[in-house]
């Protein structure tokens, strides 16, 4: 029996080693990192799963996103960042992110759960705001807030340019098709800043008709931004990425 426990203790340890140089981060308190790694189904009790961990890591998601649009995306309306926000916090983003770090090999989950072939989405989830939680406890907000950055700040950035569910450039294209039996075309305004940092003006058209352009830090930005001035131009709204 105590050869038993042995090999288990082992086999954990092995486990909180290589998942802590597959986040990058080293625990201070390892136990943490258990806690986190630990679902309902493989705990003693529940208290003992990572449902608490899960509860706190995803305030602290919500808030260190809110902070990151706040200050990168001052010209963006509280509309367009709680837009942006749901899909960055969303549970798919959370378990794609989970996903590619393979979190889903280090998961203490109960007999029920092994026997399945794929680790469903909402665990992923889960033990990635889990993750969030446990570090942000060990090594405090610096700690947590350079994990988020490194893992979700890309999943920003294509949600704010249009490339993750929010793609303008398309709906303006289908709307032009069906409305006016013609497709959009860009043009490049203007530029500025020094070469390895530009900056892109760019403006949306159909037709004769040339709608507001808007700012991006590359011409794909631009141009996403730019249909969506469009689009809010069609339906007598307030333009999200004004110019000037």
């Amino acid at each position: 029996m105590s050869d038993i426990l042995e090999t288990d203790r082992l086999q954990a340890n092995c486990k909180i080693e290589q998942c802590q140089d597959r986040i990058g981060y080293r625990f201070r308190n390892p136990q943490l990192l258990l806690s986190a790694l630990t679902h309902a189904s493989g705990a003693l009790h529940r208290l003992a799963s990572n449902e608490r961990l899960e509860f706190l890591g995803d305030a602290i998601l919500g808030f260190v996103v809110c902070e990151i649009l706040y200050h990168n995306y001052p010209e963006l309306l509280e509309g367009e960042l709680t837009k942006i926000k749901s899909v960055v916090v969303s549970r798919q983003t959370c378990a794609k992110a989970s996903d590619s770090l393979g979190l889903d090999e280090f998961l203490i989950l109960g007999k029920g759960m092994t026997s399945h072939p794929t680790v469903p989405p909402s665990l992923l989830s889960d033990v990635f705001e889990s993750m969030i939680a446990a570090i942000y406890l060990d090594g405090g907000d610096p700690a947590a807030r350079a994990f988020i950055e490194r893992h979700i700040g890309p999943e920003i950035e294509m949600a704010a340019s249009g490339e993750n569910g929010c793609n303008y450039k398309s709906q303006l294209q289908q709307f032009a098709q069906r409305e006016f039996g013609s497709t959009p075309t860009y043009q490049l305004l203007d530029e500025k800043g020094p070469d390895h940092s530009k900056c892109f003006k760019i403006s949306a058209q159909i037709g004769r008709d040339r709608y507001q352009p808007a700012w991006g830090r590359n011409k794909k930005e631009a141009e996403q931004r730019a249909a969506r001035n469009a689009l809010s131009q069609i339906q007598g709204e307030v333009v999200p990425f004004p110019s000037d």
